[in-house]
């Protein structure tokens, strides 16, 4: 059988959770939970914008100083970075936790229904 794709977004981890473990029951080829953010990186080191002085930059690798300063030019660049906003300063809200999973082609529409019925929006 040929497999299928499901990207599925959720309000909260226990919503995705409680999906994966009932499509645990189905073939499942390889399921996955991540949250994503604004930025990318596992978090930002604030940037002082005037000094541009980075606050842990000694201890970090060069491969990951890389990606914070690559995540300080989206926050500089980022239209509530200048006070000149009135809005914009969250994150995502509402849908940021995804599900990810391939399943058989066979068992794809029961898939899709338990995740709708955890609250997921395809």
């Amino acid at each position: 059988m040929t497999e299928k794709n499901i990207l599925a977004y959720f309000k909260s981890p226990e919503e995705a959770e409680g999906a994966k473990r009932k499509l645990q029951a189905l073939r499942v080829v390889d399921m996955s939970i991540t949250r994503f953010r604004r930025y990318p990186g596992e978090g930002y080191n604030p940037v002082n914008m005037f000094s541009g002085e980075w606050s842990s930059l000694a201890s970090l690798t060069q491969d990951a100083e890389i990606t914070n300063q690559s995540a300080g030019i989206l926050v500089a660049a980022d239209p509530a970075a200048s006070g000149m906003s009135d809005g914009g300063q969250g994150g995502p809200t509402g849908r940021d936790i995804l599900l990810t999973v391939v399943v058989d082609e066979g068992v794809h529409h029961q898939a899709l229904r338990i995740i709708e019925e955890a609250g997921g929006m395809i």
